[in-house]
């Protein structure tokens, strides 16, 4: 009985409390007093966190957005890199029949570099490309570039010039069909026009007559076939250092003029029979012209084939 009562008590209480006019006035605003706190305490986290990325500029996160513009902009570096292809769509069925005129290379080397015209050789700047089958074949760019010139030669037929970084040119001759205009831009690969015949290499048949270009100096391409633009250019470098470096004189030939001097002072006191035997050999010499009909006419300097230079 007593707890019984003890309940009813509390239950009145309860509703005399529930009664009062103060108290949902007073439980709103104790929410709203609650909310306030919340949203102040979170505004005041955000604000301590920009402060904090703003002192640490080298955090995490900056590094790995950072990172990832590096790598966008290396992607265009990795462009230049391209490898000399051969320019030609099929590499399996082409073949050089001319060589580029090396004149540290072998004979037989240099005697399949050289290209009869007009009963003259002409040394060879390039090399010259065909299919074994003998047949026409698409001719495409070695590497990357900008066409800069197209052109219709007499000798030569068909020419494309592609400019490229580093002062590297590619010219692409003897071609029958040309499918690029002069200042568009070609990927690696893609086809230029197909090959055909011209009247400088007539002895090539169908052909195309390649040549690589280092600031304006021709380089043998099958040296660099599959090899970055960066060897091109450092060959080029070691070239120029070769030709500047001054030519070592032995210490030596200082000392022999001299010597010489005396020697010719003293044949200088030799009888005058001498002379006169010197000037009957002479003669004899000259009526026998046979030792230099016998000799073999090579092509000099001056021979040397240039698309941009040779004319009809």
């Amino acid at each position: 009985m007593k707890e019984e009562g003890k309940k009813s008590v509390t239950k009145l209480k309860f509703k005399r409390l529930m009664r009062k006019k103060w108290l949902y006035p007073a439980l709103y605003l104790s929410v709203a007093a609650l909310v306030l706190v919340g949203v102040f305490w979170y505004q005041q986290g955000a604000s301590d966190l920009e402060d904090q990325i703003a002192e640490q500029p080298d955090s995490k996160v900056q590094d790995e957005f950072l990172t990832a513009d590096n790598e966008k902009d290396t992607v265009p570096v990795m462009e230049h890199q391209e490898n000399l292809e051969m320019p030609v769509a099929d590499e399996k069925a082409a073949s050089i029949v001319t060589k580029f005129y090396d004149y540290n290379a072998s004979e037989q080397d240099q005697e399949s570099a050289l290209v009869l015209y007009n009963n003259k050789y002409y040394q060879s700047e390039g090399v010259d490309i065909t299919r074994e089958d003998g047949e026409a074949f698409e001719v495409t760019a070695a590497l990357s570039g900008t066409v800069t010139e197209v052109k219709e030669d007499p000798l030569y037929g068909n020419v494309i010039e592609i400019t490229h970084d580093e002062n590297i040119s590619t010219v692409y001759a003897s071609l029958e069909d040309v499918d690029v205009l002069a200042g568009s831009d070609v990927a690696q690969g893609e086809v230029l026009g197909s090959a055909g015949k011209n009247s400088f290499g007539q002895a090539s048949g169908v052909h195309v007559h390649f040549e690589v270009r280092s600031d304006g100096q021709p380089v043998n391409p099958e040296e660099f076939f599959g090899q970055p633009m960066s060897k091109i250019i450092e060959n080029a470098g070691q070239e120029a250092q070769e030709e500047d470096a001054p030519a070592e004189e032995p210490q030596e030939d200082g000392e022999e003029p001299s010597e010489g001097t005396e020697q010719s002072s003293d044949d200088a006191e030799q009888p005058s029979d001498d002379a006169e035997q010197s000037t009957e050999e002479e003669l004899n010499t000259d009526e026998d012209p046979a030792g230099s009909e016998d000799e073999e006419q090579t092509p000099d300097e001056d021979s040397a084939s240039s698309i941009s230079t040779t004319q009809t």
